[in-house]
Protein backbone atom coordinates (compact mmCIF):
# COMPACT_ATOMS: atom_id res chain seq x y z
CA UNK A 1 0.00 0.00 0.00
CA UNK A 2 2.88 2.37 0.76
CA UNK A 3 4.25 1.85 -2.76
CA UNK A 4 0.80 2.41 -4.25
CA UNK A 5 0.39 5.71 -2.39
CA UNK A 6 3.86 6.87 -3.43
CA UNK A 7 3.07 6.15 -7.05
CA UNK A 8 -0.33 7.83 -6.69
CA UNK A 9 1.38 11.05 -5.61
CA UNK A 10 3.77 10.82 -8.57
CA UNK A 11 0.87 10.26 -10.96
CA UNK A 12 -1.13 13.12 -9.45
CA UNK A 13 1.80 15.44 -10.07
CA UNK A 14 2.19 14.17 -13.64
CA UNK A 15 -1.53 14.44 -14.40
CA UNK A 16 -2.03 17.84 -12.78
CA UNK A 17 -4.06 16.88 -9.70
CA UNK A 18 -3.76 17.80 -6.03
CA UNK A 19 -3.80 14.85 -3.64
CA UNK A 20 -3.93 14.67 0.14
CA UNK A 21 -3.92 11.44 2.14
CA UNK A 22 -5.38 11.45 5.66
CA UNK A 23 -4.00 8.45 7.54
CA UNK A 24 -4.09 7.22 11.15
CA UNK A 25 -0.70 7.34 12.87
CA UNK A 26 1.15 7.60 16.18
CA UNK A 27 0.93 11.41 16.24
CA UNK A 28 -0.51 14.39 14.37
CA UNK A 29 1.86 15.30 11.56
CA UNK A 30 2.12 16.49 7.98
CA UNK A 31 4.48 15.20 5.30
CA UNK A 32 4.53 17.45 2.21
CA UNK A 33 4.54 15.83 -1.22
CA UNK A 34 4.88 17.40 -4.64
CA UNK A 35 1.14 17.02 -5.33
CA UNK A 36 -0.09 17.71 -1.78
CA UNK A 37 0.86 15.71 1.28
CA UNK A 38 0.19 13.03 3.88
CA UNK A 39 -1.75 14.17 6.95
CA UNK A 40 -1.41 11.84 9.92
CA UNK A 41 -4.10 11.96 12.59
CA UNK A 42 -3.21 10.59 15.99
CA UNK A 43 -4.94 7.22 16.43
CA UNK A 44 -4.61 4.01 18.47
CA UNK A 45 -2.65 1.00 17.24
CA UNK A 46 -4.41 -2.06 15.92
CA UNK A 47 -4.53 -4.62 18.74
CA UNK A 48 -3.51 -7.52 16.46
CA UNK A 49 -0.79 -5.73 14.44
CA UNK A 50 1.17 -2.94 16.12
CA UNK A 51 2.58 -1.80 12.78
CA UNK A 52 -0.76 -0.20 11.90
CA UNK A 53 -3.15 2.30 13.45
CA UNK A 54 -6.91 2.71 13.11
CA UNK A 55 -9.03 5.86 12.92
CA UNK A 56 -11.00 6.59 16.07
CA UNK A 57 -11.72 10.30 16.48
CA UNK A 58 -14.17 11.23 13.73
CA UNK A 59 -14.05 14.94 14.57
CA UNK A 60 -10.30 15.10 13.94
CA UNK A 61 -10.78 13.67 10.44
CA UNK A 62 -13.79 15.88 9.75
CA UNK A 63 -11.77 18.98 10.68
CA UNK A 64 -9.13 18.01 8.13
CA UNK A 65 -11.76 17.45 5.43
CA UNK A 66 -13.35 20.82 6.15
CA UNK A 67 -9.97 22.54 5.89
CA UNK A 68 -9.08 20.81 2.63
CA UNK A 69 -12.47 21.35 0.93
CA UNK A 70 -11.78 18.58 -1.60
CA UNK A 71 -13.58 17.99 -4.89
CA UNK A 72 -13.92 14.30 -3.98
CA UNK A 73 -13.12 12.14 -0.96
CA UNK A 74 -11.90 8.57 -1.39
CA UNK A 75 -12.20 6.07 1.46
CA UNK A 76 -9.84 3.11 1.16
CA UNK A 77 -11.06 0.76 3.89
CA UNK A 78 -14.59 -0.52 4.60
CA UNK A 79 -14.19 -0.10 8.35
CA UNK A 80 -13.95 2.88 10.69
CA UNK A 81 -12.37 5.24 8.16
CA UNK A 82 -15.18 4.71 5.66
CA UNK A 83 -17.82 5.25 8.34
CA UNK A 84 -16.15 8.52 9.30
CA UNK A 85 -16.14 9.64 5.65
CA UNK A 86 -19.75 8.53 5.16
CA UNK A 87 -20.88 10.53 8.21
CA UNK A 88 -19.03 13.71 7.28
CA UNK A 89 -21.74 16.35 6.80
CA UNK A 90 -19.97 17.97 3.85
CA UNK A 91 -21.71 17.87 0.47
CA UNK A 92 -18.59 16.66 -1.36
CA UNK A 93 -19.08 13.46 -3.40
CA UNK A 94 -17.20 10.44 -2.11
CA UNK A 95 -15.98 7.11 -3.44
CA UNK A 96 -15.02 3.86 -1.75
CA UNK A 97 -11.91 2.10 -3.09
CA UNK A 98 -12.07 -1.53 -2.01
CA UNK A 99 -8.44 -2.67 -1.87
CA UNK A 100 -9.29 -6.02 -0.27
CA UNK A 101 -12.00 -8.60 0.27
CA UNK A 102 -12.12 -9.35 4.02
CA UNK A 103 -14.28 -12.47 3.57
CA UNK A 104 -11.94 -14.01 0.99
CA UNK A 105 -8.86 -13.02 3.00
CA UNK A 106 -9.96 -14.54 6.31
CA UNK A 107 -13.13 -16.68 6.66
CA UNK A 108 -12.80 -18.35 3.28
CA UNK A 109 -9.19 -19.24 4.12
CA UNK A 110 -9.94 -20.35 7.68
CA UNK A 111 -13.03 -22.37 6.83
CA UNK A 112 -11.99 -23.51 3.35
CA UNK A 113 -11.27 -27.11 4.41
CA UNK A 114 -14.84 -27.61 5.68
CA UNK A 115 -17.07 -25.35 3.58
CA UNK A 116 -17.35 -24.01 0.03
CA UNK A 117 -16.65 -20.33 -0.73
CA UNK A 118 -20.36 -19.86 -1.50
CA UNK A 119 -21.40 -21.33 1.85
CA UNK A 120 -18.91 -19.13 3.69
CA UNK A 121 -20.29 -16.06 1.91
CA UNK A 122 -23.72 -17.07 3.21
CA UNK A 123 -22.40 -17.49 6.75
CA UNK A 124 -20.94 -13.99 6.59
CA UNK A 125 -24.04 -12.44 5.11
CA UNK A 126 -23.93 -9.90 7.94
CA UNK A 127 -20.75 -8.44 6.42
CA UNK A 128 -22.26 -8.15 2.97
CA UNK A 129 -25.36 -6.47 4.48
CA UNK A 130 -23.10 -4.04 6.32
CA UNK A 131 -21.12 -3.30 3.15
CA UNK A 132 -24.28 -2.70 1.11
CA UNK A 133 -25.55 -0.22 3.71
CA UNK A 134 -22.19 1.54 3.97
CA UNK A 135 -21.51 1.85 0.26
CA UNK A 136 -25.02 3.14 -0.44
CA UNK A 137 -23.71 6.43 1.00
CA UNK A 138 -20.94 6.63 -1.62
CA UNK A 139 -21.23 7.75 -5.23
CA UNK A 140 -19.01 4.94 -6.50
CA UNK A 141 -17.37 1.73 -5.30
CA UNK A 142 -14.05 1.17 -7.06
CA UNK A 143 -12.04 -2.04 -7.27
CA UNK A 144 -8.51 -2.63 -8.52
CA UNK A 145 -9.57 -5.40 -10.85
CA UNK A 146 -12.52 -7.32 -12.31
CA UNK A 147 -12.37 -10.22 -9.84
CA UNK A 148 -13.41 -8.13 -6.84
CA UNK A 149 -15.85 -6.09 -8.94
CA UNK A 150 -17.65 -9.31 -9.83
CA UNK A 151 -17.55 -10.43 -6.18
CA UNK A 152 -19.11 -7.21 -4.93
CA UNK A 153 -21.74 -7.00 -7.63
CA UNK A 154 -22.66 -10.61 -6.93
CA UNK A 155 -23.32 -9.65 -3.29
CA UNK A 156 -25.63 -6.81 -4.26
CA UNK A 157 -23.19 -3.91 -3.89
CA UNK A 158 -24.21 -1.16 -6.30
CA UNK A 159 -22.32 1.40 -8.42
CA UNK A 160 -19.23 -0.84 -8.69
CA UNK A 161 -16.52 0.19 -11.17
CA UNK A 162 -13.37 -1.80 -11.94
CA UNK A 163 -10.27 0.32 -12.52
CA UNK A 164 -7.52 -2.30 -12.86
CA UNK A 165 -4.27 -1.53 -11.13
CA UNK A 166 -0.96 -1.42 -12.96
CA UNK A 167 2.75 -1.50 -12.33
CA UNK A 168 5.76 0.66 -13.08
CA UNK A 169 7.00 -0.89 -16.32
CA UNK A 170 9.92 1.53 -16.30
CA UNK A 171 11.24 -0.13 -13.14
CA UNK A 172 10.15 -3.73 -13.82
CA UNK A 173 11.52 -4.99 -17.10
CA UNK A 174 13.26 -8.07 -18.58
CA UNK A 175 16.35 -5.89 -19.01
CA UNK A 176 16.88 -6.11 -15.24
CA UNK A 177 17.88 -9.79 -15.48
CA UNK A 178 21.27 -10.42 -13.82
CA UNK A 179 22.86 -13.81 -14.42
CA UNK A 180 25.45 -13.22 -11.70
CA UNK A 181 22.69 -12.53 -9.18
CA UNK A 182 20.84 -15.62 -10.35
CA UNK A 183 23.92 -17.79 -9.85
CA UNK A 184 24.52 -16.32 -6.41
CA UNK A 185 20.94 -16.98 -5.30
CA UNK A 186 21.01 -20.54 -6.60
CA UNK A 187 24.32 -21.17 -4.84
CA UNK A 188 22.79 -19.86 -1.60
CA UNK A 189 20.05 -22.48 -2.11
CA UNK A 190 22.61 -25.24 -2.56
CA UNK A 191 21.95 -25.47 -6.30
CA UNK A 192 24.04 -25.30 -9.45
CA UNK A 193 23.34 -22.92 -12.33
CA UNK A 194 21.38 -25.55 -14.24
CA UNK A 195 18.70 -25.63 -11.51
CA UNK A 196 15.61 -23.41 -11.69
CA UNK A 197 15.41 -20.29 -9.54
CA UNK A 198 11.89 -19.93 -8.11
CA UNK A 199 10.86 -16.80 -6.21
CA UNK A 200 8.10 -15.92 -3.78
CA UNK A 201 7.71 -12.25 -2.85
CA UNK A 202 5.37 -10.55 -0.39
CA UNK A 203 4.33 -9.98 3.19
CA UNK A 204 4.64 -12.91 5.55
CA UNK A 205 0.95 -13.02 6.39
CA UNK A 206 -1.28 -16.11 6.66
CA UNK A 207 -3.32 -15.09 3.60
CA UNK A 208 -0.16 -15.37 1.47
CA UNK A 209 0.11 -19.11 2.26
CA UNK A 210 3.92 -19.21 2.28
CA UNK A 211 4.19 -22.55 4.16
CA UNK A 212 2.06 -24.09 1.40
CA UNK A 213 4.28 -22.49 -1.28
CA UNK A 214 7.40 -23.90 0.41
CA UNK A 215 5.96 -27.39 0.65
CA UNK A 216 4.68 -27.37 -2.94
CA UNK A 217 8.00 -26.13 -4.33
CA UNK A 218 9.99 -28.71 -2.41
CA UNK A 219 7.66 -31.49 -3.56
CA UNK A 220 8.11 -30.28 -7.14
CA UNK A 221 11.87 -30.42 -6.64
CA UNK A 222 11.74 -34.19 -6.91
CA UNK A 223 10.99 -33.74 -10.64
CA UNK A 224 13.26 -30.79 -11.40
CA UNK A 225 16.12 -29.30 -9.35
CA UNK A 226 15.18 -25.88 -8.03
CA UNK A 227 16.03 -23.36 -5.36
CA UNK A 228 13.27 -21.35 -3.67
CA UNK A 229 13.93 -17.78 -2.52
CA UNK A 230 11.31 -16.02 -0.40
CA UNK A 231 11.55 -12.25 -0.01
CA UNK A 232 9.52 -10.63 2.74
CA UNK A 233 8.67 -10.36 6.43
CA UNK A 234 5.61 -9.98 8.60
CA UNK A 235 3.49 -11.36 11.39
CA UNK A 236 3.62 -14.93 10.00
CA UNK A 237 7.42 -15.05 9.99
CA UNK A 238 7.56 -17.80 12.66
CA UNK A 239 5.45 -20.21 10.63
CA UNK A 240 7.37 -19.37 7.45
CA UNK A 241 10.71 -19.98 9.18
CA UNK A 242 9.42 -23.24 10.63
CA UNK A 243 8.29 -24.43 7.18
CA UNK A 244 11.73 -23.69 5.74
CA UNK A 245 13.76 -24.91 8.74
CA UNK A 246 16.58 -27.28 7.90
CA UNK A 247 15.96 -27.16 4.14
CA UNK A 248 19.14 -26.08 2.33
CA UNK A 249 17.19 -25.36 -0.85
CA UNK A 250 15.06 -22.59 0.67
CA UNK A 251 16.49 -19.11 1.23
CA UNK A 252 14.60 -16.40 3.11
CA UNK A 253 15.59 -12.80 2.46
CA UNK A 254 14.29 -9.64 4.14
CA UNK A 255 12.05 -7.22 2.21
CA UNK A 256 13.80 -5.39 -0.61
CA UNK A 257 12.78 -1.72 -0.56
CA UNK A 258 15.01 -0.73 -3.49
CA UNK A 259 12.76 -1.12 -6.53
CA UNK A 260 15.66 -1.63 -8.95
CA UNK A 261 17.11 -4.38 -6.77
CA UNK A 262 13.71 -6.05 -6.39
CA UNK A 263 13.23 -5.88 -10.16
CA UNK A 264 16.64 -7.50 -10.63
CA UNK A 265 15.66 -10.36 -8.32
CA UNK A 266 12.35 -10.88 -10.15
CA UNK A 267 13.85 -10.66 -13.63
CA UNK A 268 16.62 -13.11 -12.68
CA UNK A 269 14.17 -15.81 -11.61
CA UNK A 270 12.90 -18.65 -13.77
CA UNK A 271 9.45 -18.59 -12.16
CA UNK A 272 7.40 -16.87 -9.48
CA UNK A 273 5.08 -18.88 -7.24
CA UNK A 274 2.12 -17.04 -5.76
CA UNK A 275 -0.10 -18.40 -3.01
CA UNK A 276 -2.68 -15.71 -2.18
CA UNK A 277 -6.16 -16.09 -3.64
CA UNK A 278 -7.72 -12.99 -2.07
CA UNK A 279 -5.68 -10.20 -3.71
CA UNK A 280 -7.76 -7.91 -5.87
CA UNK A 281 -5.15 -7.48 -8.63
CA UNK A 282 -1.87 -9.29 -7.94
CA UNK A 283 0.82 -6.60 -8.02
CA UNK A 284 3.77 -8.93 -7.42
CA UNK A 285 2.70 -11.39 -10.16
CA UNK A 286 2.19 -8.42 -12.49
CA UNK A 287 5.67 -7.07 -11.67
CA UNK A 288 7.15 -10.51 -12.29
CA UNK A 289 5.30 -10.79 -15.61
CA UNK A 290 6.60 -7.35 -16.61
CA UNK A 291 10.09 -8.71 -15.91
CA UNK A 292 9.51 -11.56 -18.34
CA UNK A 293 9.00 -14.22 -15.66
CA UNK A 294 6.38 -17.02 -15.79
CA UNK A 295 4.04 -17.29 -12.80
CA UNK A 296 2.29 -20.12 -10.96
CA UNK A 297 -0.74 -18.94 -8.97
CA UNK A 298 -4.21 -19.78 -7.63
CA UNK A 299 -7.43 -19.96 -9.61
CA UNK A 300 -9.18 -17.34 -7.44
CA UNK A 301 -8.26 -13.72 -6.89
CA UNK A 302 -6.68 -11.07 -9.05
CA UNK A 303 -3.91 -13.24 -10.51
CA UNK A 304 -6.38 -15.52 -12.26
CA UNK A 305 -7.41 -12.54 -14.43
CA UNK A 306 -3.77 -11.72 -15.24
CA UNK A 307 -2.67 -15.24 -16.10
CA UNK A 308 -1.92 -16.08 -19.73
CA UNK A 309 -1.86 -19.76 -20.77
CA UNK A 310 1.45 -19.35 -22.60
CA UNK A 311 3.26 -18.04 -19.51
CA UNK A 312 1.28 -19.21 -16.45
CA UNK A 313 0.00 -22.24 -14.60
CA UNK A 314 -3.05 -22.10 -12.34
CA UNK A 315 -3.92 -24.41 -9.45
CA UNK A 316 -6.86 -24.80 -7.10
CA UNK A 317 -6.49 -22.17 -4.39
CA UNK A 318 -5.15 -23.44 -1.07
CA UNK A 319 -4.38 -26.92 -2.43
CA UNK A 320 -0.76 -27.94 -1.86
CA UNK A 321 -0.93 -30.97 -4.13
CA UNK A 322 -2.45 -28.92 -6.95
CA UNK A 323 0.20 -26.23 -6.51
CA UNK A 324 2.91 -28.90 -6.69
CA UNK A 325 1.53 -30.24 -9.97
CA UNK A 326 1.26 -26.72 -11.39
CA UNK A 327 4.91 -25.97 -10.58
CA UNK A 328 5.93 -29.26 -12.16
CA UNK A 329 3.92 -28.47 -15.29
CA UNK A 330 5.56 -25.07 -15.68
CA UNK A 331 9.07 -26.39 -15.15
CA UNK A 332 8.42 -29.25 -17.59
CA UNK A 333 7.79 -26.82 -20.45
CA UNK A 334 10.50 -26.10 -22.97
CA UNK A 335 12.50 -23.28 -21.28
CA UNK A 336 13.35 -21.47 -24.52
CA UNK A 337 9.72 -21.37 -25.68
CA UNK A 338 8.52 -20.40 -22.22
CA UNK A 339 11.03 -17.58 -21.88
CA UNK A 340 10.17 -16.26 -25.35
CA UNK A 341 6.46 -16.20 -24.50
CA UNK A 342 7.15 -14.50 -21.16
CA UNK A 343 9.25 -11.83 -22.86
CA UNK A 344 6.41 -11.15 -25.29
CA UNK A 345 3.88 -10.94 -22.44
CA UNK A 346 6.01 -8.45 -20.50
CA UNK A 347 4.98 -5.57 -22.76
CA UNK A 348 1.28 -6.29 -22.24
CA UNK A 349 1.24 -5.77 -18.48
CA UNK A 350 -0.84 -2.72 -17.58
CA UNK A 351 1.07 0.41 -16.54
CA UNK A 352 0.25 2.12 -13.27
CA UNK A 353 0.05 5.54 -14.93
CA UNK A 354 -2.83 4.16 -17.03
CA UNK A 355 -4.56 3.01 -13.84
CA UNK A 356 -4.20 6.42 -12.23
CA UNK A 357 -5.29 8.27 -15.36
CA UNK A 358 -8.44 6.13 -15.49
CA UNK A 359 -9.01 6.49 -11.74
CA UNK A 360 -8.66 10.27 -11.70
CA UNK A 361 -10.82 10.47 -14.81
CA UNK A 362 -13.52 8.44 -13.06
CA UNK A 363 -13.33 10.70 -10.02
CA UNK A 364 -13.47 13.79 -12.21
CA UNK A 365 -16.71 12.55 -13.76
CA UNK A 366 -18.21 11.94 -10.30
CA UNK A 367 -17.24 15.41 -9.11
CA UNK A 368 -18.58 17.01 -12.30
CA UNK A 369 -21.85 15.09 -11.93
CA UNK A 370 -22.24 16.38 -8.38
CA UNK A 371 -21.91 19.97 -9.63
CA UNK A 372 -24.37 19.55 -12.51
Amino acid sequence: MRTYIDRKFEAATQLGHELFVIAPGPRDSFEPRSAGGVIQVRAPRLPFDANYHMFWDAEAVHRQLEALAPDLVEASSPWRGAEIVARWPGRTPRAMFMHADPVASYPQRWLGPIASPQRIDQLFGWFWSYLRRLTSRFSSVVTGGPWLADRLAGQGVEAVTSVPLGIDRGAFSPTMRDEVLRSRLLAACGCSDDARLVLGVGRFHPEKRWPMVIEAAMRARSHAPLGLVLIGDGIDRTRVARAAAGNPHVLILPPIRDRALLAAHLASADALVHGCESETFGLIPAEAMACGVPVVGPDRGGFAHLAEPATSEIYRAGDTAAATVAIRRLLARDPVTLRSAAMDAAGRVRRDIDHFADLFGHYRSIAAGALA
